[in-house]
């Protein structure tokens, strides 16, 4: 349990000492608590299209704090789903937290709790990125993360969204169809993807469970486990989801077998019999012309002789 009265009052009394005031009261507010070391809070606002130099040179923006903070919200989210459904089964509790933490969801909570506007970014690199509100709010999880510790993420997740935003009971019961963003994700690329069932066995219950995979463009992507065939094919979808928006090198690889199957086959060269070909000869009868009068005359006289004679 957190005494965060204590801890907020001593925070207050450092607040009147400090020129930085208004930043300070804009984190508290949206946090509910007041930052220890501010520069974390702001690096996480620093979009990577707007990234500063360090001293030793390097890009200094959200994208570490971000892959932090997904990981940390992954294990918060988890920690509040388990304890809030007991009993309920594992799928069950792996599609609410996919749920909570869905870009979508995300993005809209950046916007909820004011931290959107906060953001700081290139306008002409980043007006089509929509993932930036949920980026830079796994970023500030973080940030609180590696500022205040595991339990302070807890404490805002549960009071200061979960408890003012979002209605657990309510976000279980919605269905989210992964299966169907994929195939519309693979049809809007136009690649071409196949849900494979793997295998189907039972648990120590004697309860079928079913394992699927997904494929796409003849690359295994990820798998799922389930108590339906719809439900691993579910499952096996929504990590496939999540590999495509992490994993630059898979997607890659997905386009680069999209190309090889979409070159053109090579037209065979039809080769018939070699025939010698024969030079053109042209025959050319020459006449040698008279060169003088008297060859032109004597040539007429043999002419009418032998024309006498016939």
């Amino acid at each position: 349990m957190l005494n965060k009265k204590f801890g907020n009052l001593k925070d207050r009394v450092r607040l009147l000492f400090r020129k930085d005031k208004e930043s300070y009261l804009c984190f508290y507010r949206m946090l509910g608590f007041y930052p220890h070391n501010l520069k974390i809070y702001e690096q996480a606002l620093l979009h990577k299209s707007s990234s500063v130099k360090t001293e030793k040179g390097r890009p200094l923006n959200n994208e570490r704090l971000e892959f932090l903070g997904d990981a940390i919200l992954d294990a918060v989210v988890g920690d509040i789903v388990y304890q809030k459904f007991d009993g309920k089964r594992e799928g069950f509790l792996t599609n609410t937290r996919s749920k909570i933490v869905s870009r979508e969801s995300l993005n809209r909570l950046a916007e909820q709790i004011g931290l959107l506007k906060l953001i700081k970014f290139n306008a002409r690199q980043s007006a089509h990125n929509s993932y930036m509100g949920g980026n830079a709010f796994e970023a500030l999880v973080g940030a609180i993360y590696l500022d205040r510790g595991y339990d302070y993420c807890k404490y805002f997740m549960e009071h200061r969204i979960i408890g003012q935003y979002l209605n657990l009971e309510r976000i279980s019961r919605k269905e989210v169809n992964f299966k169907s963003k994929l195939i519309e994700w693979t049809q809007k690329n136009k690649v071409e993807i196949v849900f494979d069932l793997l295998s189907q066995s039972n648990d120590e219950f004697n309860s079928p469970v079913f394992e699927s995979e997904v494929q796409i463009e003849g690359i295994h992507a990820c798998k799922g486990k389930g108590y339906s065939k719809k439900e691993s094919q579910q499952i096996a979808a929504h990590e496939t989801l999540n590999r495509i928006k992490k994993d630059s090198a898979f997607v890659e690889s997905i386009f680069a077998a999209k190309a090889k199957r979409e070159e053109p086959e090579e037209q065979p060269v039809l080769i018939g019999p070699q025939v010698e070909e024969t030079p053109l000869v042209v025959e050319v009868e020459i006449v040698r012309r008279p060169e003088n009068l008297e060859e032109i005359i004597s040539a007429a006289e043999e002419a009418a002789y032998s024309e006498a004679e016939n």
